[in-house]
């Protein structure tokens, strides 16, 4: 996985995408397509008319094998036709009834996301985000941490080392789902900068004081920050004995999501991470009602007490079309980093992507934990696909590409670290970008697709899915694609 080249600071580098398919790197869907235009021309040479057998293989050939976007027609086919199901029933649009209050425990969030349910646990008093659906359980915690660009090498890699052990703690676990990390860009409200002003100022309603309160009232506005938070999400099926043990239902699994809460906030420490209080009902609320509206986002931080409110923390109004998402206040595209970098690059390879300022954007890695023994499950599969697969290219005279050659010693090398004690995680990353109207939207996609070329990372535009992609990176809930 790792090569080191200079002291203090070890490079790295990630697994490429698989494109292995199940014969002759061809999808299934592939192979279903192939065999629709070899079944064809088998039937048109049997009956005696193979020019009219002609179109039909040409059609299946083109689908199977033209792509548009760096997807094949075939693998645009689910896409476009869940869409257009989506079209005709009218689900693009959605539009809150105000005058309906909405059921109790809800997040009052549009599409799938509207499935989700609240559960505040008695002890800690955190908000724990129920999926009925995913069978999941998932608690938010806030985290401070120093900028890391501005470490010394030596303390970036010990920092490095020190989150390994944080990813590896959810691997051993095998109860947890997913885990989120996201990384979201506000405007600064200037809360801390007018509560300094209340505390300490001079209100003696002097011209002085005035022209000073206004300065304190623009000034702070005018900044960003940045806050990074941690979703932990439990798998109630595959926990179901421990819930029990707990005392069944939602009251189980919350005590099992506790001791997974406390078991991560050891890990986080131990990382020199500061983990702050689990989020409660009304900080999950702001930040939701942030992420569709972000107009308001800053007067809602600095009145405290506004926008707190749970059963009302979703959009008004939601109209997604095939390449971007509008809501409350703001557009929104969502871009999926297809490739992360596939030379070898420094831990602090991200910064053109999450330091570029002028956008405001929401940076999401989801990471999907396996257990150990299904790890190896699953490399050993992947390495008797590979064998095969290129013995049956050997048979048949096909060369092999150094694309191929580069997947399995990935594989190899995914076995050499199962062996020496890591764990296996599948990493998904996502950046939500959001602005006032479309051109300055795709001013800031075009800038954050250049930031990630700076971080030999490649991202691509999620057509047809910016719903589902946004509550993915825009929301805390540790939801998967």
């Amino acid at each position: 996985m790792s090569t080191t080249t200079e002291p203090g600071l070890t490079p790295i580098k990630f697994s490429r995408l698989s494109r292995r398919g199940v014969l002759l790197g061809l999808s299934g869907p592939q192979l279903t397509v192939v065999g629709t235009a070899a079944g064809s021309l088998i039937l048109a040479l049997y009956v005696g008319a193979a020019l009219l057998a002609v179109p039909v293989i040409t059609a299946c050939l083109s689908v199977a094998f033209v792509k548009i976007g760096g997807r094949t027609l075939v693998e645009w086919a689910p896409i476009a036709t869940v869409w257009a199901w989506r079209s005709t029933g009218g689900q693009l649009n959605y539009r809150r009834r105000i005058l309906k209050p909405r059921p109790a425990g809800t997040l009052a969030l549009p599409g799938d996301a509207a499935r989700l349910r609240q559960w505040v646990d008695v002890e800690t008093g955190a908000v724990m985000v129920h999926d009925p659906h995913a069978a999941t359980l998932t608690a938010i915690i806030g985290l401070t941490h120093p900028a890391f660009v501005l470490l010394d090498p030596s303390e970036q890699e010990r920092r490095v080392v020190t989150w390994g052990r944080v990813l590896a703690t959810a691997c051993r676990s095998g109860r947890i789902a997913s885990l989120q990390v996201m990384e979201r860009t506000l405007p600064e409200s200037g809360k801390g900068l007018a509560d300094w002003w209340r505390r300490h100022g001079a209100h003696d309603n002097t011209w002085v004081s005035k022209t000073y309160a206004e300065l304190v009232d623009r000034a702070g506005p005018a900044g960003e920050r940045h806050a990074s938070t941690i979703s932990i999400s439990l798998d109630m099926k595959t926990a179901s004995r421990s819930v029990r043990a707990a005392g069944g239902g939602m009251r189980g699994a919350g005590a099992v999501l506790r001791q997974e809460m406390a078991t991560m906030v050891a890990a986080l420490k131990s990382a020199d991470l500061s983990p702050g209080d689990w989020l409660t009902p009304g900080d999950l609320a702001l930040i939701l009602r942030s992420a569709y509206d972000p107009a308001v986002a800053g007067a809602l931080e600095r009145h405290g007490d506004l926008g707190r409110d749970l059963a009302t923390a979703g959009p008004v109004t939601v109209t997604e079309s095939w390449g971007s998402l509008r809501s409350d206040s703001a557009h929104h595209c969502v871009l999926w980093i297809s490739e992360w970098p596939r030379s070898l690059v420094f831990p602090g390879f991200l910064a053109p992507l999450l330091l570029s300022s002028g956008v405001r954007r929401t940076f999401t890695l989801l990471y999907t934990p396996m257990r150990t023994d299904r790890a190896a499950r699953d490399i050993r599969k992947k390495k008797t696909e590979y064998i095969s697969d290129a013995a049956q290219r050997q048979k048949i005279g096909q060369i092999e590409d150094a694309q191929q050659s580069a997947e399995y010693q990935d594989v190899l090398q995914q076995e050499a670290d199962l062996t020496a004690g890591h764990g296996v995680l599948r990493v998904t990353g996502l950046v939500a970008i959001s602005a006032t109207d479309p051109d300055e939207l795709e001013r800031a996609v075009a800038t954050v697709e250049q930031a990630a070329i700076q971080a030999s990372c490649e991202t691509r535009r999620l057509w047809g899915q910016q719903a589902q992609g946004f509550a993915a990176a825009a929301l805390p809930v540790a939801r998967s694609m």
